[in-house]
């Protein structure tokens, strides 16, 4: 009998693996074949290579601000010794002075080692707040790519009420989702961008997206029908409060 060999993927089910890099060799010189005459396919594996490199960026540490500049503003405050007199000094002014002297040394020393510490902890803290905004930001991207890159993922495109068009990529066997949003207007003061699940017709939240990009959609998606946009307050809601902008049913 004769072994039994899989049919190739649909081109059109690999624009998230190529734009991620995640294709073996023969995959790619298929595929890239096929860009030369899908447009549909270009435009969405350079939606998703975009995507990816601005979260990507998002991981990215800008340096603390130079300790130099800090320990200058800081020294500013610290109160300055007596100035420098030319001539005859009175022994009595020499005597106090002498013995100012070193509790103004002291004092500016604790003074300027008192901000040190107090930069150092401030300084700890924002590395500490950056390295978990990057952690997070890794971890998103993995979770992203994860969904993109499975080999059952299914996409579904829609166009907005406000314009924007929206892809909403599928893992059933991973039971996530991804939202990319390209175009979309600002949400403006005091609102956000608010993504949800249809799950018996009854809307759940499913997290937020603030400008173009892609983000993971919060929530288990096997038993959800649809996927909805509104524009809601900022923080959320527990319930839509406009009609929803966008709703996709999810692909099976």
């Amino acid at each position: 009998m004769k072994p039994h060999h899989e049919s190739p993927p649909d081109p059109h089910a690999l624009t998230a693996a190529h734009a991620l890099d995640a294709l073996d060799a023969d995959e790619r010189e298929a595929f890239t074949a096929h860009l030369a005459h899908c447009a549909a396919c270009r435009r969405e594996t350079a939606e998703f290579a975009a995507t990816a490199a601005r979260l990507a960026s998002v991981t990215a540490q800008a340096p603390p601000a130079p300790m130099k500049q800090q320990v200058l503003r800081a020294v500013d405050g610290v109160r300055q010794l007596p100035p420098q007199v030319s001539g005859t000094v009175p022994a009595l002014l020499r005597t106090r002075a002498g013995r100012r002297l070193p509790r103004l040394v002291v004092a500016a020393s604790l003074a300027v080692a008192a901000a040190l510490a107090g930069l150092a902890v401030q300084q700890h803290r924002e590395g500490e707040r950056a390295a978990q905004r990057a952690q997070q930001a890794r971890q998103q991207l993995q979770d992203i790519g994860a969904v993109l890159a499975a080999p059952d993922t299914r996409t579904v495109r829609g166009r907005a009420s406000n314009g924007a068009h929206a892809l909403v990529a599928v893992s059933p066997r991973q039971d996530r989702a991804v939202f990319t949003a390209a175009g979309l207007p600002a949400a403006g003061n005091g609102r956000t961008y608010q993504l949800w699940l249809n799950r018996d017709g009854a809307m759940r939240p499913a997290g937020f997206i603030d400008r173009d990009g892609t983000v993971l959609v919060e929530g288990a998606t096997g038993d959800a029908r649809a996927l909805g946009l509104t524009l809601d307050p900022a923080g959320g809601s527990p319930r839509p409060t406009t009609p929803p902008l966008l709703l996709l049913s999810l692909p099976a």
